[in-house]
């Protein structure tokens, strides 16, 4: 039976005292029926004895089925069924169940006298199609058509205060859920209350709230129970019923595959607890009315702990003290694999000792903040190790930034020394730069070093993540916090000596940190993959095929790029962990994945995680189930970790409403480096007793396992490819060109839900002549490249909404990209070049056009039309398969001009 079936029939349960006579029942069914149904003389009693020995609850339950039974479609639009007791006795109460469609009236001082609901209340609800979705119902879709129900325990005075009360209690409590009509909370209680007695009137029927929850409210008769739908046509239905005596009761009736009956339960008592308050206090502003009790919030709160792994020593070490462990441990072990360069762990600690020597031949200060711009190689991984054990944290910087940006990193971080090749950073004369070869050198003549007390509140790195004030802001993450990271994790993950990593990210994205420290301090082998081969999904397929990698992080993005060569692929991985991190998972994308790979030999985590809290928040296993069920679960906290879910005013909101996730306990970095306004604002003290809590401006929501739905960002802040970009960065980098007077920025893409086609689309006003080549050249000197607009759109104005805030629902179209000025002759474009003349150069800017949703010609430049490191993957994916000779990812970086790039594979195919 379907659901919309049982939505369109309602039921009414009568207590019939005896003795009951069922041929002059019969008789008065029918007469109440004559006038209303075509045929009343056919109308059937059917008769039910319960079973012998049948206790109350389940002389309930039964009546509480077959009062659930819809009726057959295309059958009578009323079916009667009289249940009697087993012993027979003819003086012995029963019970009528009444179903009937819902245009026929059931109820009143004679329930057999049958009526057409007066002006269409009694019409079906919206079908399946229509049915709003609750997001903080958490229901379960395979349970759709079922039918729940829970009381709403209201009591004291709520219980005589009227129906008013009830509606101006379930708004507030969808409110604080973040669902409905936004309330003004500085009101009164009385106030907000008496908005609702104007806007209800008595028998009226409220089909439905913005949210998708209705309120039915009706004049109860004793000996009655009416059900007003079979099955509620809308997620939730509050029946509240007016009792002679002045009282009010009421029900939630709820579908399972809406709302999860943990969450239908707490939705119930959060409108009573709330209407008590209501009631109780009239002139209290809304403010101070709280949705969940003590004991309830206090149950949400330990929900979202999970206790450390291990004893609390385990993390108060340092990250340089805890690999000097494991150096001692496996001092032969390969630690390192680099090109041609392999490290064991004795020499890779060797080095690093001679690194912190040469430091403090420097006069570096323990404690000082040391920069590092190094490609990935060996003597990064050296460097690192190395600044720790001078008592140092290392800034690490990534070399494809503006010189611009790394000079504003070194100056803000007020590092005196960087560590970098020759050439690469361009100093002034308060940096010192050092080659990590003469840093060495510099160390080997120093003699030893006393050794250095531990320190774990230290300063381990400072990592610059984007900021809605124009600059990066630099995270300060203490030892400590990675320590606890690695414990929390080395025994669910099994995290041992016979694991093979790779170090894939740049050291100036904090996944970095997970795949160096997490690989060394276990004591296994980190392979580092060098610039070009992370972005040719081939050749890292060969690497982790040749290296037997065993545990690999990727941000989804670049690991749906892999899972396409995985499944063109000869060689065979033997990958046993993947980490996902850096930006939400579409878990759709797995499943040509789990075509080719079983998930019990290869486990896939789905981790959520922030700079602020050190890599790692939560952990979720994915498995095919989570395929089908399309969610969006991060998991619980890792042990040491704390989450909650609280709304703008910090409230702790319940479990499957959403807002703001705040994350506490070992994770939590110290500060933002030179910023104490913005450290105040957002790492806050828990005023539930929880230490300090980082707002961290992602949206969430908690399940009644403690896990974490992860639902993207509150603010402006985007995922870009796994970069955490912050428009107002941009907007602010756009507003210091001297012609620009207003600026937006918007993600956009060329195809709805595809990562790889992710672009920023700008809109200005200027006062000035000013083209967008310009605008884009002046963010390009300033901006990473994953940060440029794809696309500058001039505007007379910016739309803006009644609040004065951009309206960027309102803005239009993006235009085009920008282009290079052509060279001299007629341009050739993926709509004009002649396939005879040249069927090559015709079929690949035809193929350019395609991934860039542009039209082409030979003088434009992939990456000025939006092209980035997914569509270049895509790109020559796509030749290969149409035959075209095999191009590396490092060729179409060189030769990013189309004309160039024809020209190549003109010579490789000749």
């Amino acid at each position: 039976m379907s659901r919309s079936q049982a939505a369109s029939c309602h039921s009414l349960v009568v207590r019939m005292p005896g003795p009951v006579d069922p041929a002059a029942l019969r008789r008065r069914l029918r007469d109440g029926a004559a006038g209303i149904l075509p045929e009343p003389d056919g109308l059937r009693l059917w008769e039910e004895t319960l079973p012998r020995g049948a206790d109350d609850d389940a002389v309930r339950a039964r009546v509480h089925r077959e009062a659930l039974r819809p009726l057959r479609r295309g059958g009578p639009p009323l079916r009667a069924v009289l249940l009697r007791p087993a012993d027979g006795d003819p003086d012995a109460d029963a019970t009528l169940v009444l179903v009937a469609r819902r245009h026929l009236a059931l109820g009143g001082p004679d329930p057999l006298v049958l009526a057409h609901w007066p002006d269409g209340a009694g019409t079906p609800r919206p079908a399946d199609a229509d049915r709003p979705a609750l997001e903080w119902g958490l229901g379960d879709p395979s349970a759709a058509g079922r039918a729940g129900e829970v009381a709403v325990p209201l009591s004291g005075p709520a219980v005589t205060a009227g129906t008013a009360l009830l509606h101006a209690s379930v708004a507030l409590v969808l409110a604080r859920y973040g669902e409905g009509e936004q309330v003004d909370e500085t009101r009164t209680a009385a106030e907000f209350t008496g908005e609702w007695r104007q806007r209800t009137t008595p028998g009226s029927d409220t089909p439905r709230l913005p949210s998708g929850i209705g309120v039915l409210v009706e004049d109860g008769i004793p000996g009655q129970r009416h059900l007003p739908y079979l099955a509620p046509a809308l997620p939730g239905l509050l029946h509240a019923t007016r009792h002679p005596d002045g009282t009010v009761s009421a029900v939630l009736h709820y579908g399972h595959g809406d709302l999860n009956p943990c969450v239908a339960e707490r939705f119930a008592a959060h409108v009573a607890h709330v209407a008590v308050q209501l009631a109780d206090r009239p002139e209290a502003p809304l403010d101070t009315v709280d949705l969940l009790t003590p004991e309830e919030r206090e149950h949400v709160l330990r929900l979202g702990v999970t206790p450390p792994a291990g004893p609390p020593e385990a993390t108060a070490r340092t990250v340089d003290g805890l690999f000097a462990d494991v150096a001692r441990e496996r001092p032969d072990a390969i630690a390192l694999t680099a090109g041609d360069t392999r490290l064991t762990y004795a020499e890779l600690d060797a080095r690093a000792e001679q690194t912190a020597a040469g430091l403090r031949s420097l006069d570096v200060a323990p404690g000082s903040m040391v920069g590092v711009a190094l490609e990935r190689d060996a003597d990064l991984v050296v460097t690192l190790l190395g600044v720790l054990k001078a008592g140092c944290a290392y800034v690490p910087m990534d070399l494809g930034h503006p010189p611009e940006r790394l000079r504003y990193t070194v100056d803000d971080a007020g590092a005196e020394v960087v560590v970098a090749s020759d050439g690469i950073l361009p100093g002034s004369s308060a940096v010192r730069t050092v080659t990590p070869a003469a840093l060495r050198a510099l160390g080997a003549a120093e003699p030893p070093a006393p050794p250095r007390p531990e320190d774990p509140s230290a300063p381990a790195y400072v990592i610059y993540t984007s900021g809605s004030t124009g600059r990066p802001k630099g995270v300060v993450v203490p030892h400590r916090s990675v320590a606890a990271l690695v414990d929390a994790t080395r025994e669910d993950f099994r995290l041992t000596g016979d694991d093979v990593w790779t170090l894939f990210h740049s050291s100036a994205f904090d996944f970095s940190v997970w795949e160096i420290w997490g690989c060394l301090l276990t004591g296994g082998r980190l392979v580092v993959v060098d610039y070009w081969t992370a972005r040719d999904t081939e050749q890292f397929h060969d690497l982790l095929s040749r290296e037997r990698v065993t545990v690999l992080n990727q941000t989804p993005s670049a690991f749906a790029q892999l899972v396409e060569t995985d499944r063109r692929a000869d060689t065979e991985l033997t990958l046993r962990l993947v980490i996902f991190g850096g930006e939400p998972l579409d878990v759709r994308m797995l499943v040509p994945w789990f075509a080719r790979h079983s998930h019990t030999a290869c486990r896939l985590v789905n981790m959520f995680g922030i700079t602020e809290t050190t890599v790692h928040v939560t952990a979720h296993t994915v498995t095919p189930h989570d395929v089908l069920a399309a969610g969006r679960q991060v998991g619980p906290a890792l042990p040491g970790w704390t989450l909650s879910v609280r709304d703008p005013r910090g409230r702790v909101l319940p479990i499957g409403a959403a807002g703001e996730i705040c994350v506490g306990g070992a994770g939590v970095a110290d500060r933002y480096l030179g910023q104490p306004e913005l450290t105040a604002e957002r790492f806050v003290t828990d005023p539930h007793g929880g230490g300090r809590i980082y707002r961290s401006g992602d949206r969430g929501r908690l399940r009644p396992d403690g896990s974490l739905d992860h639902l993207g960002r509150l603010d402006s802040q985007v995922k870009v490819r796994g970069h955490r970009i912050e428009l107002d960065e941009i907007r602010n980098v756009l507003l210091s060109h001297p012609e620009v007077t207003g600026a937006a920025t918007v993600l956009g893409h060329d195809v709805p839900g595809d990562p790889a086609t992710a672009r920023i689309d700008a809109y200005v006003t200027l006062r000035g002549p000013a083209d967008t080549a310009e605008l884009l050249a002046h963010a390009r000197g300033m901006l990473p490249s994953y940060m440029v607009p794809a696309t500058v759109t001039e505007l007379d104005a910016l739309p803006l909404t009644i609040n004065g805030k951009v309206d960027t629902a309102a803005l239009p179209a993006p235009g085009a990209p920008a282009r290079s000025a052509p060279a001299a002759g007629a341009p050739v474009t993926a709509g004009s070049a002649n396939e005879d003349d040249d069927p090559l150069a015709a079929q690949i800017l035809k193929l350019w056009s395609h991934a860039l949703n542009a039209d082409v010609t030979s003088q434009d430049n992939f990456f000025e039309l939006g092209g980035n490191s997914l569509l270049v993957i895509r790109v020559l994916r796509e030749m290969r398969e149409q035959g075209l000779p095999k191009v590396t990812t490092q060729d179409l970086y060189r030769n990013s001009t189309a004309g160039r790039f024809i020209e190549l594979v003109r010579n490789a195919r000749s």
